[in-house]
């Protein structure tokens, strides 16, 4: 029989004495911990409580596709994130979970995406018109403007006003950061319930609901069709004929919202940064998709599958800086893997950054390597690789966000150059993993 393995653990005054620090960014505390301890080490975070921080691949993939059954979002998904969101797909579990997915995939289904993407080309060309050229920009709020629209008309087409769509993105924001605070800062639980702080945050959510709430009025009564994601939601039904109630589609709507525009504003950011470091993949990008424009007869979706030199990039971008650095899961029963044993209810959170970097997983793990994603390579790092997650609880929502990507940096490559400002790619973790000071300078491309 073999030994139960040790879980190192990590003092609640180390964590305390280091709160400031891991307020402003977590991930040298953990990157420390697990230099000194290995792959996992259970950190003790006061008030009788703990969590379990791993850059195991083994154990992840494990968890979240071999027994997933056996695990569960924590609390800071299905308390904390959904008093902001609702009961979405992202916030929600078991047999309500399984429902809402079942009836919500086919409209994620390619098909249905391919008859998106000629208004997604629209609204990315009709934003790359915003790019200053020559100067210092910082490319976060521009992607960020980018990808909100894009989520916005491929789920509503042009239902929503203007100042509609700003409200939902500030609120988005906002709402993000308190829940940050509230997570990294949990001894200041009291202040933020005393003082009505939270309270506030949770009025203006219900802003954002009852903007939904009047967009999803107006399309009914309009009885027209679009072919838009808000049609395909409200045209499905479950098994026995019935639809979703308003609460369920606005749930619905807020998680598209939040998962379908934050994660890739990020990603795009983090990824023209790295192409600003390497003009030698700006131009293969270029020169490919130049070649396919000029061969596929403006069909879109054939155009984004061959553009495959663009995709590894955003893969080895995602590899790099994964938007979902974190992802966390409770064991429903005891458990055992790899020498671990893990008692019922344990608080499991992988570092998706540790593991995306580990040295024994990846050659040169902190450097730029797009060749690593290349066809026949890049099915050599499905168990250890995890941008949109894995499993069944995998992002409903990752294939039209590549696909937005991978049309945005073609694009983009078409019309400009990008030249570096800086040497160094910083990051802001916070809910998502976040770019800081993401500058870069646009040139327009000389013909």
């Amino acid at each position: 029989m073999t030994p139960i393995k040790k879980i190192p653990e990590v003092s609640t005054f180390t964590f305390l004495r280091q709160a400031i620090k891991i307020l402003n960014n977590p991930l040298p505390f953990h990157h420390k911990n697990f230099e000194r301890y290995g792959d996992i080490f259970k950190l003790n975070v006061g008030f009788g409580k703990h969590a379990i921080f791993s850059r195991d691949a083994v154990l992840a993939e494990y968890v979240l596709q071999k027994n997933w059954k056996n695990y569960k979002k924590s609390a800071i998904q299905t308390e904390d994130l959904a008093k902001y969101l609702g009961n979405g797909l992202l916030t929600s579990e078991g047999t309500y979970w399984r429902r809402q997915r079942k009836l919500i995939q086919p409209a994620f289904h390619k098909s249905n995406l391919e008859s998106l993407m000629a208004t997604v080309k629209q609204t990315i060309v009709e934003s790359l018109v915003e790019i200053k050229t020559e100067v210092k920009t910082d490319v976060l709020p521009l992607f960020s403007d980018l990808a909100f629209k894009v989520v916005v008309r491929a789920l509503f087409s042009n239902a929503a006003t203007d100042s509609e769509i700003k409200t939902l993105q500030h609120v988005t924001e906002e709402n993000q950061l308190m829940l940050v605070k509230e997570l990294r800062q949990p001894y200041l639980k009291w202040y933020f319930e005393s003082f009505g702080i939270i309270d506030r945050h949770l009025k203006r959510a219900n802003e954002s609901r009852d903007i939904l709430k009047n967009i999803i009025i107006r399309r009914k009564e309009s009885q027209t069709r679009f072919d838009d994601l808000l049609d395909m939601l409200l045209e499905a039904r479950y098994e026995d004929g019935t639809e979703m109630s308003m609460n369920q589609l606005i749930d619905e709507i807020l998680v598209l919202f939040v998962a379908g525009h934050e994660t890739t504003a990020n990603a795009l950011s983090f990824t023209i940064q790295l192409l600003a470091q390497h003009p030698e993949w700006q131009e293969k990008i270029r020169s490919q998709y130049q070649s396919i424009l000029k061969n596929n007869n403006n069909d879109i979706m054939a155009a984004i599958i061959q553009s495959q030199l663009a995709k590894q990039v955003v893969e080895e971008s995602l590899r790099l800086y994964p938007p979902a650095y974190f992802i966390d899961r409770v064991n429903i029963e005891s458990d055992s893997c790899n020498g671990y044993h893990f008692d019922k209810g344990n608080n499991l959170l992988f570092s998706i950054y540790e593991i995306h970097r580990h040295k024994a997983l990846w050659k040169f793990p902190d450097s730029f390597v797009p060749e690593r994603f290349e066809p026949e390579k890049a099915k050599n790092y499905s168990s250890q690789y995890f941008p949109f997650g894995s499993g069944p609880r995998k992002c409903i929502g990752n294939n039209f966000a590549m696909f937005e990507m991978i049309l945005t940096i073609s694009e983009i490559l078409l019309k400009f150059s990008i030249k570096p400002v800086k040497d160094n790619i910083e990051i802001n973790p916070l809910i998502t993993l976040k770019p800081k000071n993401a500058f870069v300078k646009f040139e327009i491309l000389k013909s």
